[in-house]
């Protein structure tokens, strides 16, 4: 009887010193991308609306969106079309757009610097 209580309380300790060793572990920081240092040459079109003739392509997305919201170019029932004006047309296309297909028709626009 002694060596089944001696065998349990050796199970117990090897599931603590486990967890302690797993709690230990430090965090690694995640490694970015080099895609989002990338450097693009816009094309004059979508130099236009962003202001810049070179970024990078998360430079691009957030200058464009922050144009579709000072025109107010979304659809007011359908949130995720935009509805592109004249200036915004040449670079998306004239036709009203869903916000996901954006960086497709976005990636036409950009070569690599």
């Amino acid at each position: 009887m002694p060596k089944l209580l001696a065998c349990k309380k050796r199970k117990i300790l090897m599931a603590i010193k486990k967890r302690k060793t797993k709690a230990k572990k430090t965090k690694t920081k995640r490694k970015s991308s080099g895609l989002t240092q990338l450097q693009y040459h816009c094309s004059p079109e979508l130099a236009d609306v962003i202001g810049t003739k070179k970024a990078t392509r998360p430079q691009v997305v957030k200058k464009i969106w922050a144009y579709i919201k000072a025109k107010k170019l979304q659809d007011s029932k359908n949130r995720r079309m935009i509805n592109p004006d004249a200036k915004l047309g040449e670079v998306l296309g004239r036709r009203p757009i869903d916000m996901l297909k954006m960086a497709g028709a976005i990636g036409k626009h950009l070569k690599k610097a």
